[in-house]
């Protein structure tokens, strides 16, 4: 499908990432503290970019049972970044459905003192694009 292709070269594109250079060897699947709650593993997350397959992520829950902490991306032999093909996956889900961003000027009234550092880390590294 014409679509696919053009989503997975996308993912590709935002994440800037070749998921080609995977040897699935799994260590990122091994690391990722979401493997459980997960029906696509990061590994396989990147076959299926390979084979853009995106409609199938798109409707995995595990494009949001993913907690971006990017374990995967350090374990990675090969710098494939599982986790950074995840967060473009999710960029174009949110694009696709024609969602408003936030505009720099607006983040610092959202900000809580109670907030966890982690999740405007996580934040910045999703949305920054």
């Amino acid at each position: 499908m014409k679509t696919e292709k053009k989503r997975a070269e996308l993912i590709r594109e935002i994440s800037g990432v070749n998921p080609l250079k995977c040897m699935k060897c799994g260590k990122c699947s091994a690391s990722c503290p979401s493997y459980n709650e997960m029906d696509i593993k990061p590994h396989q997350f990147v076959s299926y970019v390979i084979n853009e397959d995106i409609e199938s992520l798109v409707q995995s829950k595990s494009l949001w049972k993913c907690l971006s902490c990017f374990a995967c991306v350090e374990r990675c032999p090969r710098d494939v970044k599982p986790g950074k093909l995840i967060d473009a996956a999710r960029q174009i889900v949110v694009r696709e459905r024609g969602q408003d961003y936030l505009t720099p000027d607006e983040i610092p009234e959202l900000l809580d003192p109670d907030t966890p550092q982690q999740l405007l880390v996580s934040a910045f590294r999703r949305y920054r694009r």
